[in-house]
């Protein structure tokens, strides 16, 4: 399983731990990764993803999955997330 946003692409970032003597080692600064399900109103589903914080924040903000993922551009979205944005798209059209 790999350390990276399901919906935003955000993975780890590479910088150095500086002691207070400025001695320099590298770390890894790693995304807040969350295993959630959230709920399609097109489809009347649940869906499950592992997602930063940020992401999950970003969701909220843009008024739920549907709207998220219709704004999203496919290049930063995972298999999965595309996958299951082309259904709610395909769902949309069906309904219209």
């Amino acid at each position: 399983m790999s350390r990276r946003c399901e919906l935003t692409g955000k993975g780890p970032m590479s910088g150095n731990n500086v002691s207070h003597a400025k001695n320099r080692t590298k770390r890894r600064f790693l995304p807040n990764l969350n295993d959630v399900t959230l709920q399609s109103e097109v489809l009347g589903r649940g869906v499950k993803m592992r997602i930063s914080a940020a992401a999950l924040r970003t969701v909220d903000h843009r008024g739920g999955l549907d709207a998220f993922l219709a704004k999203a551009k496919d290049v930063e979205l995972s298999d999965n997330a595309l996958k299951v944005k082309k259904e709610i798209a395909k769902t949309q059209a069906a309904q219209a």
